[in-house]
C-alpha cells in the first residue's frame, strides 16, 4: 500500500496559515518518504477555497520537497481550456523536475461553472476528451486549433515536459461509468467512501480492472487510490476526541456547499439531486452525529497507528493500492504536521536523509 498526503481547507483558519500548514505537512510528507502530495481545485467558498488552482500549489510545493510526486486532486478540467491545463501541469513538471501528476475531475457544482457555463451539460464527455488532447501535446504532438485570425494554428506544447508521459487519474464520486472509462483510457482511479462502502467500491475496481483487460491492457496495472479522512496521535482516545468536533464542522459546511449547489441550480457532488430548502438544525446534528460515527469506524484514518492498521487491510482487500490521507478537514492546524509521521510509520516508511 502506497500513502500520501491530501489537502482540502475548510474555514476557521486564516489562508495564510493553511498555506504555512501545507508547506510544513509537504516537507514532513517528502522527508518521510510518502508516494506523494495531492491538493484540490476549489472556487468560490470558503470550503477549500483557498486552492483554486492546483498547478499554482504544486507549483510551491516543488521548492520545498525534492520527491514526492505532486498531484492535483482533483483538476476541474472542463473549466479550463485544454491547451493551458498542458501548458501549466507542464511547467510544474519542469519545476518539480519530473513529479508532476493530475487527477482529472468532471465537476459537479453548477456555480463553479460561471467560469464556463457552456461546459457544464457535456463536462463529463468534455473531461475525457481534455485528456486525450493533454496526452497528445505532452508526448509532442502537434494539435491543430483555430487562431484569432481563423486560421489554422498547429500548437506544439512548451516548455516540453520532463515526464515521457503524464501520471494521470481520474476522479469519481462512485459512479461505476468512471471506473469504466478510467479503465478503457489506462488511467488511474482517484476516489473516496462518500456514498459508497467498501463493498461497492470492490465491485467498482472489479469494473476498472475488467476495462482495462476488455482494452488490452494489464488488468493488474494502473493505481487505485483512495481518499480517506485521517488523524493520527499515539492515543487512539486523543485522536478521536481532537477530531470529533472538526470533523463534524467540517461536515457541516460541506452540507451547506451542496446545498448552494442544489440553490444553484445543479446536481450535488455523485450526481444527486438535493433538495433547495434548508435542513432543520435538530435533524442536522444528528445526521452529523451519525456520519461521523460510521467515518470513524467504516471510513476514515482516526486513531492511533495500530488501530488503523485493520483499516488499511480492509481498503487494501477492497482493491485499493494508494491512500490519499486527507489531514486537513477542521482539526488544529498545529496538530495537522504533527500526524504525517505516523501516517509514514502506517505505511512502513522512514525518513530520508533531509530529515
Amino acid at each position: 500500500m502506497r500513502f500520501g498526503v491530501m489537502f482540502f481547507a475548510t474555514g476557521g483558519t486564516t489562508p495564510q496559515e493553511t498555506c504555512r500548514t501545507v508547506l510544513a505537512a509537504s516537507r514532513l510528507a517528502d522527508q518521510h518518504g510518502l508516494d506523494a502530495v495531492w491538493t484540490p481545485e476549489r472556487h468560490f467558498d470558503e470550503f477549500g477555497g483557498v486552492f483554486p488552482n492546483p498547478a499554482l500549489t504544486s507549483a510551491a510545493l516543488a521548492t520545498v520537497t525534492e520527491r514526492v510526486q505532486l498531484r492535483a486532486g482533483s483538476l476541474i478540467s472542463p473549466l479550463h481550456q485544454t491547451v493551458r491545463i498542458a501548458e501549466e501541469w507542464s511547467a510544474v513538471d519542469n519545476w518539480s523536475g519530473g513529479r508532476a501528476a493530475v487527477s482529472f475531475g468532471s465537476g459537479w457544482n453548477a456555480n463553479d461553472f460561471v467560469l464556463a457555463p457552456e461546459n457544464y451539460e457535456i463536462r463529463h464527455r468534455l473531461m475525457l476528451e481534455q485528456i486525450d488532447m493533454v496526452r497528445a501535446l505532452w508526448r509532442g504532438d502537434d494539435v491543430p486549433l483555430t487562431n484569432g485570425a481563423g486560421k489554422r494554428f498547429d500548437v506544439r506544447l512548451h516548455p516540453a515536459p520532463v515526464q515521457a508521459e503524464l501520471p494521470i487519474w481520474v476522479t469519481s464520486s462512485g459512479n461505476p461509468q468512471t471506473f469504466r472509462d478510467a479503465g478503457q483510457r489506462g488511467a488511474n482511479i482517484l476516489t473516496h467512501l462518500i456514498g459508497q462502502d467498501l463493498n461497492q467500491l470492490a465491485e467498482k475496481v472489479g469494473l476498472y480492472r475488467k476495462a482495462r483487460a476488455d482494452s488490452g491492457l494489464d488488468p493488474a496495472a494502473g493505481t487505485v487510490s483512495l481518499m480517506l479522512h485521517t488523524h493520527l496521535d499515539a492515543s487512539t482516545d486523543a485522536a478521536e476526541a481532537r477530531s470529533r468536533g472538526p470533523f463534524r464542522e467540517y461536515l457541516r459546511s460541506a452540507v451547506k456547499l451542496e446545498l448552494r449547489a442544489a440553490q444553484g441550480g445543479g446536481a450535488i457532488s455523485g450526481g444527486h439531486v438535493l433538495p433547495d430548502d434548508e435542513i432543520p438544525q435538530d435533524l442536522l446534528d444528528e445526521l452529523l452525529d451519525a456520519t461521523y460515527e460510521r467515518y470513524l469506524h467504516h471510513g476514515s484514518l482516526i486513531g492511533s497507528v495500530e488501530s488503523c492498521r485493520p483499516m488499511v487491510e480492509r481498503v487494501a482487500g477492497a482493491g485499493v493500492d494508494d491512500i490519499a490521507c486527507l489531514v486537513d478537514f477542521g482539526v488544529p492546524t498545529t496538530h495537522v504536521p504533527a500526524t504525517v509521521p505516523l501516517i509514514a510509520e502506517l505505511a512502513g516508511a522512514g525518513p530520508t536523509g533531509n530529515a
